[in-house]
């Protein structure tokens, strides 16, 4: 049997005002990509309420990326395993560490606990507990309710959403593409695991976690031509997992000048390397959406259905090339309201034709592009 969550948060009176709002905790404990696409409501947030001490309760890499970096966040506190709260449904944890850190949680005191992270099966019992005056978030059909719940269906624009979850709490969006900062750290990082050369940098990245919205390698190679022969010097990227991709990538651009850093840059280098790359070819993963937070011109490969969640909201230099397929390629199941079992590129459908006129047209835009500037602050509402 699985054992229940504590039910009863202490009472404590919602704040009437936003002057009670003292302390904020916001539940997002995911991947890069996810936290790119909460920066639009954590700046609300941060706008709303600048006095108040903000918490983001999130994963190891929050805390060495975010910690000391500039921005929204005051702290990052790192979760315990707890299973649908960023780990796994079907993982282990150890009962007596979560009740001893969501009791260091209500030390804290909220006045106001937010809700990120999905639609609540788990987490809306994990954010009662916390003690906060008011909680707000999303509700799926099977999640018990928050004070303030925004209804939570799958084919949103994640951004938006985010959004309408903290509006809900009172918070103002001041920033459609708010850009995150970078550190003189970062390109230490960077510069420590590969110095580069002074030639304008493209970066490909060939994987994804999920099989079904990756690129063929061997296109993503052709594409690395044609960019190298532009002028631009290639550099691989991918996790540690990747690194066989990576490699057969490399492979393929012998003769084109590159370097293969998959596996061995750091989140912090990333950051870096990223600002500096004049374009990002990246399949739909975290690295692309990070790319928008830091002013890199990219060019994304998306499955038609994940564009609707991961498009960011000013365009600018971000490009999309899309797969329209919605039937799995082997058996043919549609995987819209369902999917099949199959680990399969949804993608293939898109040619490198598509991805390297958009690629190009960027790459010779230079690194001021031809496009519009940044999204400015949203102006201050009227006041009576």
């Amino acid at each position: 049997m699985r054992r229940a969550l504590l039910p009863v948060r202490p009472h404590r009176v919602a704040p009437s005002s936003p002057a009670q709002v003292r302390r904020l905790v916001v539940l997002r404990p995911n991947a890069i990509g996810d936290f790119v696409f909460a920066l639009p409501a954590l700046h609300a947030l941060r706008a709303s309420w600048p006095q108040a001490h903000i918490t983001l309760l999130g994963r190891a890499w929050h805390h060495a990326l975010l910690s000391g970096r500039p921005g929204p966040i005051d702290e990052v506190v790192v979760l315990p395993d707890i299973p649908g709260v960023g780990a796994p449904e079907d993982s282990s944890s150890d009962p007596k560490e979560v009740d001893r850190f969501v009791a260091s949680m209500q030390q804290a005191r909220f006045d106001l606990a937010i809700q990120l992270y999905g639609g609540g099966r788990y987490t809306n019992p994990f954010v009662r507990r916390l003690g906060a005056a008011l909680t707000v978030g999303m509700q799926a059909d099977d999640a018990e309710p928050l004070d303030r719940n925004l209804p939570y269906e799958r084919w949103r624009n994640e951004r938006l959403r985010l959004l309408e979850v903290v509006g809900l709490a009172g918070a103002t969006a001041r920033e459609l593409n708010p850009r995150l900062v970078v550190t003189a750290r970062d390109h230490a990082v960077l510069a420590g695991v590969a110095p580069l050369p002074h030639q304008p940098i493209a970066v490909l990245q060939p994987g994804a976690t999920d099989e079904r919205r990756r690129w063929p390698v061997e296109r993503f190679a052709a594409v690395g031509r044609a960019l190298a022969q532009a002028g631009a010097f290639i550099v691989i990227n991918g996790s540690e997992a990747e690194q066989p991709l990576t490699a057969e990538l490399a492979s393929r651009l012998s003769g084109s000048p590159h370097v293969d850093l998959g596996g061995r840059l750091p989140l912090s280098g990333l950051v870096a390397l990223l600002q500096r790359a004049r374009l990002l070819v990246s399949n739909d993963t975290g690295p692309l959406h990070l790319a928008s937070a830091l002013g890199c011109p990219s060019v994304g490969i998306y499955w038609a259905m994940n564009v609707i969640t991961a498009a960011p909201l000013v365009q600018g230099r971000q490009r999309a090339v899309l797969s329209m397929g919605l039937m799995c390629p082997v058996c043919g199941a549609e995987n819209v309201r369902q999917r099949c079992p199959h680990q399969v590129s949804f993608v293939t459908d898109v040619t490198v034709d598509e991805v390297l006129a958009a690629a190009l047209a960027e790459w010779h835009a230079g690194p001021g592009g031809h496009t519009a500037p940044a999204a400015q602050p949203l102006p201050e509402p009227a006041r009576s």
